[in-house]
Order: C-alpha cells, then structure tokens, then sequence
C-alpha cells in the first residue's frame, strides 16, 4: 500500500490558555470513484456506480467488497481483475478503480441507479427508496448453536484496539474485524466510513475466495446500523458484535435472518439482541 492513510498538520494546541505549536496527525479522507467495465466482448460498457469518502489504502479490497454486498457480483468468480483507471496499473494510485467484470457476467442497470453517492457519514445515501436498500443474501445462515463464551467474547474489542494503528496516530477512524469462534483475529480494517471499514474487510475475503464466512464473526467499533448488518449477511456472517448501539432496523434484519446482533459490548457487559443461541453460557 504505497498511499499514506494519515498526513501531519500544523496546529496550535490549547491547555489552560496557553497555546503549544505542535503536528497533529489527521486521518486521509480522499474520493474514491468505482467504476465497472462489463458486457459482451463486442459491446462492452464502462459506468461510473458509486463514489465513497474513503480512506485511502486497499482500494481494491473497498471495490470488491463494495461490489458483493450491493448484490452487483456474486463471488470473485464474476471479476476478471481491479485496476486503477488511469493507466490500469495496480502499482499506480489513482482515486479511480476499474472493476473489470467477466464477459458473462450480466449487470441489472436499473439496479446500479441506487449506487452513485455514498459518504463517510451515511452509507445508504442516493438510494430512490426504502424499498430499494434491501439486498438478498446469496447464503443462508448455519442454525444457532453455541459457538462462543461471554468471556471470550468480553476480550475481542481490546483485541481490535491493539491493531489499530491508524487510530492510535490520529482517533479518527472506524474498524472492523473478523474473529473465528476462537477469538483469534483474522483480518481487520481501518476506514473513516464505517461502511467502507467492512467492505474493505469482505472484499478482501472476496478476492481470496473465502465466502461464506460462516465460521466468523464480525465486529465493529461503532454502532450497528442496518446496512452492516445487510453487508454482513451477503458474506454469510452469523454474529455480529458491535461497541456502540444497534438501530431498530439492524435488529429486525438481523432476527428476520436468524443472525446473532450484539450491541454495547463494552465494559465487560454487552446486550444480546437476537440469536442468542451462539452464546455459551
């Protein structure tokens, strides 16, 4: 990843009405445009579908991620490969990514309308209707059967929080991580849209080949809102967890699915919300 996902700006700080000249380290929040090239080999099209406040850095995995949980691919199988679009060089930056889709792959139009404006704060933003933000799930999700302890559960946020390393140099960021039912911690990113946290995080699942993600859980830094949880769910992921509080959405998405929600999980408490059956007790 050669572009820098934080940059250092001059600052005075104030404390107790004394003003201190010193670096402060910002978080990057830079537009990334997506853009798919598709169609039969004689009537190719390349349409502009979304652009996302991002932070800059695996950009590919945001693409990928993007794509499945919108419900535009399936699995890698629909992607002949990602570049940048200025020079199609994945070794070069450029806040434009190509997705180059197989011949065979057909793209419903109408259904990309939805997906042109996306931003740090609001996910579903541009979308025509409530109707329209509800994605199916391709997998169904395995039955609730105990899989973790509370108390291994208790141990996940600090477990996050060390891998943090962008947050520590500037507390501007959301995260999310994949654990197995084990507690360990398989993969995670960092993102100023919480959104783009998680589709970083399956899209990088995506591209190794690895749906459905039964065997993992998912958390985040934040709250729970209704699109992590649709997000999560096009990935086959059983458990969500998450630090902040769920909206009223994500929970009846998340019951309707049989997907285990958990909210507040902080201070060695949380609140189980749905599908309690995937806790040991």
């Amino acid at each position: 990843m050669k572009n820098p996902a934080t940059y250092q700006h001059k600052i005075l700080k104030n404390k107790n009405g004394i003003f201190t000249p010193l670096t402060d380290q910002l978080a990057i929040e830079e537009p990334l445009e997506i853009q798919l090239l598709f169609g039969p080999a004689d009537q190719r099209q390349r349409k502009s579908i979304a652009v996302t406040m991002r932070t800059p850095g695996y950009d590919f995995d945001l693409a990928a991620g993007f794509l499945l949980t919108e419900g535009i691919i399936q699995s890698i199988a629909a992607i002949q490969k990602i570049a940048y679009a200025h020079s199609l060089d994945p070794e070069n930056f450029e806040n434009t990514v190509v997705v180059v889709l197989q011949n065979t792959v057909a793209v419903d139009l109408d259904q990309l309308e939805r997906h042109f404006y996306t931003s740090s704060s609001c996910g579903v933003c541009g979308k025509a209707s409530i109707a329209a933000i509800t994605v199916k799930s391709n997998f169904k999700l395995p039955l609730a059967t105990p899989k973790i302890s509370a108390a291994l559960l208790h141990q996940l946020p600090d477990n996050l929080r060390k891998v943090q390393a962008v947050f520590d140099k500037t507390g501007g960021l959301h995260a999310a991580a994949l654990f197995d039912w084990e507690g360990n911690l398989l993969s995670w990113r960092e993102d100023v849209g919480r959104h783009n946290a998680v589709d970083k995080l399956i899209g990088e699942q995506v591209l190794k080949n690895k749906l459905p993600l039964t065997e993992s859980l998912i958390l985040v830094s934040g709250r729970a809102s209704f699109e992590l949880i649709q997000k999560s769910l096009t990935a086959g992921i059983p458990m969500l967890a998450a630090v902040g509080a769920p909206s009223s959405l994500a929970v009846q998405l998340a019951e309707q699915h049989g997907m285990t929600l958990v909210g507040f999980l902080r201070n060695e408490q949380y609140n189980v919300y749905c599908g309690a059956d995937r806790l040991s007790r």
